[in-house]
């Protein structure tokens, strides 16, 4: 004989405890770890309260805003921030390209994945570029930061002029793509100096003698991943790792940044927004020129 079933009633479960015990756990565990680390952990704690640490955290939340809603001027617009905030154009670069490693990382792994990469124009790319980023992060560590500053808010301020360019401009009609080698080395060496060009000068480029956008953003972003290891590799031998604090700020801001960013762009028209950021880069590369002097 079946007898019918009793409903089952749901118990609800108070999380005071769980949450107090997770919170003494949380605490206790700090405090252990700071009893047995905290002289070392000092100076590390003591960068991460620093303004400069917190501005470039804001520097790299709006340059991955910019990034993420363009697809485009990470390096330039990041690197056209810190100049402003008084940083020297090495360690500028370096934090860059160092924070890039992560991003570009991310990107053309995706690009590759969604099938964007055209191979052959990948390998023409590549190897040009990695000579190019390696020279320009060569010769930007071996000059005085102050000498070169003005030639590189010089190009700045071009770059920012392209980014206009580009936003005002409609569609090329293609046509017979050529000195795509020179182009690359180019593009790698400008970004090692200027901390950022390698997307405005090469996809820019490319797009201009209408090549697919599909492939040609595909490639290009999954060559810059080799192109920012080979300049952030080189600044890391040059300079060494002191400039950890910007860097990392660079990188949380760019982390917070990314549901920001893609908020930003399905709601702001992408040429509106191109026209803002080459102002502000040509604004802030103004603003350091006339500091110099």
């Amino acid at each position: 004989m079946m007898t019918e079933q009793q409903p089952r009633t749901l118990v609800a479960t108070n999380p005071i405890p769980v949450l107090t015990l997770s919170l003494v756990l949380l605490i206790g565990g700090g405090i252990a770890v700071w009893y047995a680390f905290g002289p070392a952990l000092t100076p590390v704690v003591t960068e991460l309260v620093t303004p400069t640490f917190w501005l470039c955290v804001g520097a790299g939340f709006l340059a991955q805003t910019i990034d993420g809603a363009l697809g485009m001027a990470y390096g330039i617009s990041s690197n056209s921030l810190l100049l402003s905030l008084g940083v020297s154009p090495a360690a500028a670069s370096a934090s860059v390209h160092i924070a890039e490693v992560f991003t570009t990382g991310a990107s053309g792994l995706s690009h590759w994945k969604f099938g964007n990469v055209n191979k052959k124009l990948f390998k023409i790319l590549v190897i040009p570029g990695i000579i190019g980023a390696v020279t320009g992060a060569y010769l930007l560590s071996s000059f005085d930061g102050a000498f070169l500053k003005p030639y590189i808010s010089v190009y700045l301020i071009v770059m920012g002029l392209v980014i206009i360019r580009k936003a005002l401009i409609g569609k090329t009609a293609k046509q017979k793509t050529r000195f795509v080698g020179p182009l690359a080395l180019l593009g790698g060496f400008i970004d090692a100096v200027g901390g950022g060009g390698w997307g405005p000068v090469v996809t820019s480029s490319l797009l201009g003698q209408g090549r697919n956008p599909r492939y040609t953003i595909g490639s290009v972003n999954l060559a810059e991943f080799f192109i920012a290891a080979a300049g952030a590799g080189t600044f890391i031998l040059m300079i060494g790792t002191g400039n950890w604090p910007i860097t990392a700020g660079l990188l949380l801001g760019g982390v917070l940044a990314s549901p920001f960013a893609a908020f930003i762009c399905g709601k702001v028209n992408p040429k509106i927004l191109m026209v803002i950021v080459g102002l502000v880069i040509i604004g802030l590369s103004l603003r350091n020129i006339w500091g110099l002097f």
